[in-house]
């Protein structure tokens, strides 16, 4: 069977994504192509010979709607030739789009495809894509769930009460995660795979020196009293501190069969070795990395143990630290360099981004396996097993 590997994995750093934010003023399009152009440049390839891009992107709408994917190929200077799609698979876009490549290559379908992701959350808001919708779920779904689901703020409520998870413990996982993205990016650990852009060299949102006191006096953003009086366990501590923030950023990740790479004399980062999608309960909506990990694992032959590095999206603490309860996974080899909490979360590029920070923290650690997963609103995960080569 032909194996999927990576050649190359980029993205651009992380900006605020908020008027005011080192990329607001960078066109989605643009975001993308630089991250596609990047990927050319870095590998020396004829981009001619590229036979699919896969683009993520959640909040299809405005300069992000319209199969943005093929525009933003053409301002990177592609050849008219090749070919584009965008899916949205939620947060896990972009890592359905690796998903999707991956299988091109392992069936045939493609020698070289790259996938990739992109949002632009302060220029495109969340939920700009329902804007006029009157009603986006449908008799037959309001019949089945009455009572009507959450955002995915309460969703992380909802999973901090069911696993006990204090407001201490999250906030502690929360700098944590700060403290371990300050230190990779004064190491250097993210140099190899940022390309800047707009002036912004470095990720926006890392901050240093914050306290336990400072995260303590936050407010939680979620409370309501009517979802309060509905799910009376939630102790409302869900905060700005302890979740990922709004952001703007691209990643792009190079796909190819093993013979391409070896006839381009290109040496790969890493094999794709599993691959597997999941679902659960779409009211506490980001608990399906769970089942989605041992889904994986099981189709990988392997066990937690093997995994030598995991990139569990931090969309809210919360969900890392109930993902870890379940699985019994050790907290040190998980989102090693830090996580979307200081980093940030650009939805459509996240699952691009951490699959790029995963293969180049493998690498730099002289690992061999890597896992990672992704929280997707209404109940869903994916998850990828890579092999460092």
């Amino acid at each position: 069977m032909r194996e999927a590997v990576i050649v190359d994995a980029v993205r651009t750093p992380i900006g605020k994504g908020r008027p005011g934010g080192a990329l607001h003023e960078v066109n989605a399009v643009d975001l993308l192509a630089h991250v596609l152009a990047a990927t050319v440049e870095r590998t020396g390839i004829d981009p001619a010979g590229i036979d699919d891009v896969i683009g993520g992107i959640v909040t299809q709408a405005g300069e992000q709607a319209a199969n943005m994917t093929r525009r933003a190929l053409l301002a990177a200077g592609y050849p008219e030739s090749v070919p584009a799609t965008t899916v949205d698979r939620q947060c896990g876009s972009s890592q359905q789009a690796v998903h999707f490549a991956a299988q091109g290559v392992i069936s045939g379908a493609y020698d070289i495809a790259v996938a990739a992701g992109v949002e632009s959350m302060g220029r495109v808001p969340m939920g700009a894509n329902l804007a006029g919708s009157a009603d986006p779920l449908g008799e037959g779904y309001r019949k089945r769930y009455p009572e009507g689901h959450v955002g995915q703020g309460v969703a992380a409520e909802l999973i901090a009460a069911r696993w006990g998870l204090s407001r201490r413990r999250m906030d502690e996982y929360a700098l944590n995660s700060h403290a371990r993205a300050a230190r990779a990016a004064r190491d250097g650990a993210f140099d190899a795979q940022l390309a800047p852009i707009a002036g912004l060299a470095r990720d926006e949102g890392i901050r240093e020196g914050s306290t336990p006191e400072a995260m303590a006096g936050l407010r939680p953003v979620y409370h309501d009293p009517d979802t309060a009086a509905r799910f009376p366990q939630i102790t409302w501590d869900v905060t700005a501190g302890n979740s990922s923030p709004l952001s703007d950023g691209a990643a792009a990740v190079l796909v190819m069969s093993r013979e391409k790479a070896e006839s381009l004399g290109l040496v790969p980062l890493a094999r794709l070795h599993a691959f597997a999608v999941a679902a659960d309960d779409p009211l506490y909506m980001l608990t399906a990395v769970v089942p989605a990990t041992r889904k994986v694992l099981q189709r990988a032959g392997l066990s937690m143990d093997d995994i030598d590095l995991f990139e569990i999206n931090e969309a809210y603490a919360s969900v890392v630290l109930a993902w870890a309860e379940e699985t019994g996974a050790d907290l040190g080899r998980v989102n090693a360099d830090g996580g979307a909490i200081a980093l940030g979360h650009p939805l459509g590029a996240s699952g691009a981004r951490l699959m790029t920070t995963l293969v180049h923290a493998l690498h730099a650690r002289g690992a061999r396996f890597g896992l990672q997963a992704m929280c997707e609103a209404g109940g869903l995960s994916n998850a990828t097993v890579v092999e460092r080569l």
